[in-house]
């Protein structure tokens, strides 16, 4: 059997939460299609949901313990989570991939709720999901986003502890950047070595590791590597997303290969400065838009080219909050955020900086090792 990753008391806590959650507003049971959601309420970690075939079910009633309704394939290792009520099915069926087990789970409630809004899917055949509806036409469906974002952006002490492990983790591979990278390696070269080296620090995986490189700057901070090789006075990026048990870190880090242009040494500081500037304003009872204000104020620009300068981070490399300018969600006690504002230098480049952070009642606690204001030369 598998070793779950937290204590049974982690999930009885999480559960009273939701419960308490759901009476006051109403729901009799809540109704999850995908991973984290399934994870964060039974401690169910596969990397089998890379395969779109079979559909996972989870029921999360008012009263008494979560309800799992997925293929066969899935139930041994289920079975080694606390959950105790799993229903299988045979998957991919022909005709019914776990409906009829489904609407017999739900006949019995009257309000429903599921994620409907930002950042949420529909992990199952939406003819299904009609299909269901039809069968339970007394049943109705309703949005709970708020009540799973209330939930899942507060951490608690153990999730907490798992991700400064990870941030440890990440911050130890780039401090040795110096003996990985230089100038005429390819970009393929470098990922391929620093996704080597996470993984010899202690990290589980590493599904995200993106960046780019580029004299005085680079063009976007989501490129894959390519063959281009690193010359003298490039910027050199990455952004790593590492995991442990499951959590992720998220947070990059700038370098300068050989040189670093007075532009450059400006730019940088100027991030790490606005990092500084949110970290000063991220307490208990501000908002996500005060860290975006606090952040943009420094750099003299809007939010740029990337939309947001910092989200939520725990199971997913990314989740709710957002810092944007219309986020106006209240920054609470132990939720994990990151930092990451952006620079536009014009010409087509620009410059990213990102930090992970845990609100505290007081100054929060950085979980990646902050960045130097002097960017590093290679």
């Amino acid at each position: 059997m598998a070793e779950p990753d937290f204590p049974e008391t982690e999930f009885e806590e999480r559960l009273t939460r939701a419960q308490r959650a759901m009476r006051a507003d109403g729901l009799d049971a809540l109704f999850f299609t995908t991973e984290a959601e399934l994870r964060y309420f039974t401690g169910f970690r596969t990397l089998f949901w890379q395969s779109p075939t079979r559909p996972w079910f989870l029921v999360v009633p008012v009263s008494g313990k979560p309800i799992a309704i997925i293929p066969q394939i899935g139930a041994h290792l289920m079975a080694a989570t606390w959950i105790d009520d799993i229903r299988t099915f045979s998957a991919p069926h022909p005709t019914d991939d776990g409906i009829s087990l489904l609407a017999d789970c739900l006949s019995r409630f009257s309000k429903v709720g599921m994620p409907m809004g930002r950042e949420s899917t529909l992990r199952m055949p939406l003819r299904d999901f009609r299909e269901l509806t039809t069968r339970l036409s007394h049943l109705e469906f309703v949005d709970a986003s708020d009540l799973m974002l209330q939930l899942r952006m507060v951490k608690s002490e153990r999730e907490i502890a798992l991700l400064r492990q990870i941030c440890g983790i990440g911050s130890a591979g780039f401090a040795n950047a110096a003996n990985l990278f230089q100038e005429g390696q390819t970009l393929k070269e470098v990922f391929r070595t620093f996704r080597i080296e996470l993984l010899r620090q202690g990290a589980d995986d590493v599904p995200y590791l993106v960046g780019g490189a580029g004299q005085g700057g680079y063009g976007d901070v989501i490129s894959p590597p390519t063959d281009q090789q690193l010359e003298k006075g490039d910027v050199l990026m990455l952004d790593t997303g590492a995991t442990k048990n499951g959590y992720f870190c998220d947070f990059d880090r700038n370098f300068a290969i050989g040189v670093a242009t007075d532009a450059v040494r400006v730019a940088h500081e100027k991030l790490v400065l606005a990092v500084e500037a949110a970290a000063a304003v991220a307490r208990p009872g501000r908002t996500c838009a005060d860290l975006f204000s606090a952040m943009t104020a420094v750099l003299g620009q809007d939010d740029g080219d990337v939309g947001r300068l910092g989200h939520g981070l725990g199971m997913q490399l990314t989740e709710m909050p957002s810092v944007t300018s219309f986020d106006t969600t209240g920054l609470e006690e132990n939720m994990v955020m990151t930092l990451e504002p952006s620079i536009d230098l014009g010409n087509g480049k620009m410059m990213v900086h990102e930090e992970n952070i845990v609100v505290r009642d007081g100054p929060p606690e950085f979980l990646s090792t902050p960045a130097p204001k002097e960017i590093p030369v290679i």
